[in-house]
């Protein structure tokens, strides 16, 4: 096997075990900075929403009560909550994983009635009042789900529809009844915003990431590989070979070729001093048989 061969397969054997930590340490780098991501992207999504709700209530609520009040009906839309979850929904035709959810423990609009699992994050909420954010996974039908959730309180224009039946709007009670919706308190944790997405996002977006980078990494192996070569073959093979050539030379009696350069510190300078200082030696030796 010839020299540079065995090089290569050296080579190829520590790229190889370089690819393989390479992968292993950068797959779980590459998870947890596309789980951030998402994260980050869910946070963006909730802070969308706050705004919608906040438009609404400053802005939409005001212009729309004049025309409840000449039609004496109840407009879903100037509800705070209503707007932010219609404007998520047109949100998620451009993020079609994301899903946005205003859950209560008790809602008029019952599309808003909060599942087990939410209801037990409301709750959580509710006892650690300090909590203004949790983050977590859970499993679901469709595979393991990441969720973002804050804490919905009931402000001083929520109790105006939902102290008591009495007090709330009539074109409201029409609309939804009275089973439903009232006895909030001030102040109270009445529900969650939860932005949902499935952990295959992330899983992907991870997937991606690593392909790219170790098709990179191998692309940079595969040159550095070469450029070793090249380095090899002009620094060890190619005086190697010489110095082969001009063996076999002085071993079939040809004594007269030129000195190898021997300049330098490294082995192949020392071996080719070496092979100067024999050449001369046997050059002497034939000289002084040659006079006898």
């Amino acid at each position: 096997m010839k020299l540079l061969l065995k090089f290569n397969l050296m080579f190829v054997l520590v790229f190889a075990a370089a690819l393989a930590g390479a992968w292993y340490v950068s797959y779980g780098f590459l998870q947890h900075n596309a789980r951030e991501q998402v994260i980050q992207q869910a946070r963006l999504m909730m802070g969308t929403a706050l705004a919608a709700r906040k438009y609404t209530a400053d802005q939409i609520g005001p212009l729309l009560d004049k025309e409840q009040a000449r039609s004496q009906t109840f407009l879903p839309q100037t509800v705070p909550g209503y707007a932010a979850t219609e404007n998520f929904g047109y949100l998620r035709a451009s993020y079609p994983d994301y899903e946005y959810k205003e859950a209560t423990l008790n809602p008029t609009n019952l599309r808003d009635r909060a599942a087990d699992w939410e209801s037990d994050l409301i709750n959580n909420f509710r006892n650690h009042a300090l909590t203004k954010e949790i983050v977590g996974q859970r499993e679901t039908p469709t595979g393991t789900s990441l969720f973002l959730a804050r804490p919905i309180t009931a402000g001083s224009p929520c109790l105006n529809c939902h102290d008591q039946p009495e007090n709330a709007p009539p074109a409201m009670i029409r609309r939804y009844g009275t089973a439903n919706g009232f006895g909030w308190k001030p102040n109270e944790i009445i529900g969650a915003q939860i932005v949902s997405v499935p952990m295959a996002v992330p899983v992907q977006l991870a997937d991606a990431g690593l392909k790219t980078f170790m098709l990179y990494l191998g692309i940079v192996m595969i040159l550095t590989l070469i450029v070793l070569d090249v380095a090899i073959v002009f620094t060890i093979v190619r005086p190697i070979e010489r110095l082969s050539a001009a063996a076999d030379e002085i071993s079939m009696g040809k004594l007269d070729g030129p000195e190898f350069p021997a300049s330098g510190g490294d082995e192949i300078s020392v071996l080719a001093g070496s092979f100067n200082r024999m050449r001369r030696s046997l050059v002497k030796a034939m000289s002084m048989l040659d006079q006898e």
